[in-house]
């Protein structure tokens, strides 16, 4: 009973972050651009930080509470489920094309960012000064982005535009009630989370890498199909490359100036499979742009192999 009573509790927690951050983004998009802030900065600044905001949350909180084994198998169990599973399973689907700007910067830098998580997590902490230096990388990535949008080079998702009916009282609420149910939903989803690792007899790590980074990765999923239905299959690989290199230089550096965070030696493990996952992508489309069938294959079939090998050390 205790175990179905968490696991209702699991779900309800995905469900705050999920809607909270829908309504978030939402509410302070249509705000700022009550505001006239152009569309290409709330698309860079709030769209982007939105779809993060559930691995923000839920690794801040589990940090806090220091349970350091779900806040980063959060971040890198995302990581490694976004390209393994969500690419591999929609390139399975329908063949993928990833934007010259994904090829040659991005996904080269989620490799590299990810490389120096793992040897800044060497020394078994990722402290302030880990965390200044991923949040040095995440500017440099910012003003990158800037950049690429300003040169007509990058497309954005849709951001949520004003209408005269949207007064500002209510997006504000709207906005306000969106990050309380992320602030709450990740409360819910950590403790939860803890208690059926206890229950179960499975590490907090197991947890996090498996059914946590799924949850936490359902608003990528959701955007990635969405675009892909659309025709824009670019955009749909670039929503995880983004998201997976916010995950790591916003929502890891951002915990670790915060609270220093302990990086167990079993991480190194998931650290290099997230390594691999994004090279694995990067050999995929370096030919041509693409990622087919055959490459979806693969991908199912290296994350079913890192599933055996994260139960059978459970």
């Amino acid at each position: 009973m205790q175990i179905i009573i968490q696991l209702f509790l699991l779900v309800l927690g995905f469900l705050l972050l999920i809607k909270g951050a829908d309504k978030f983004v939402e509410g302070s998009s249509k705000i700022a651009d009550k505001f006239h802030i152009p569309q290409l900065v709330i698309g860079l600044t709030i769209v982007a930080f939105g779809t993060s905001a559930p691995e923000a949350a839920v690794s801040i909180t589990a940090a806090l509470n220091k349970n350091a084994d779900i806040a980063i198998s959060n971040v890198l169990g995302s990581n490694i489920f976004n390209i393994l599973v969500i690419i591999g399973i929609t390139s399975i689907i329908l063949p993928l094309t990833i934007q010259k700007s994904t090829l040659k910067f991005e996904l080269p830098y989620v490799i590299l960012t990810t490389l120096v998580l793992l040897l800044l997590g060497l020394d078994g902490t990722l402290g302030i000064v880990d965390g200044i230096i991923l949040w040095v990388m995440f500017i440099i990535f910012f003003i990158y982005l800037i950049r690429l949008s300003k040169s007509g080079s990058a497309q954005m998702d849709d951001v949520p535009e004003a209408s005269a009916n949207d007064k500002i009282p209510i997006l504000l609420l709207i906005t306000v009630l969106g990050m309380a149910a992320i602030i709450i939903g990740s409360d819910i989803t950590v403790d939860s989370a803890t208690k059926i690792a206890e229950i179960l007899g499975m590490s907090p790590r197991f947890i996090g890498l498996t059914i946590v980074a799924f949850g936490t990765s359902l608003p990528e999923l959701i955007t990635s199909i969405t675009a892909a239905k659309k025709g824009k299959d670019d955009i749909a690989v670039g929503n995880i490359v983004g998201s997976n290199l916010f995950n790591i230089l916003f929502v890891l550096s951002t915990t670790a100036l915060i609270t220093p965070v302990p990086f167990a030696k079993s991480f190194i493990i998931d650290a290099i499979v997230a390594i691999f996952a994004a090279v694995l992508l990067l050999l995929c489309v370096i030919r041509d742009r693409k990622v087919g069938k055959n490459g979806g294959i693969i991908m199912i079939i290296s994350y079913v192999a890192y599933f055996a090998y994260l139960v059978f050390l459970k």
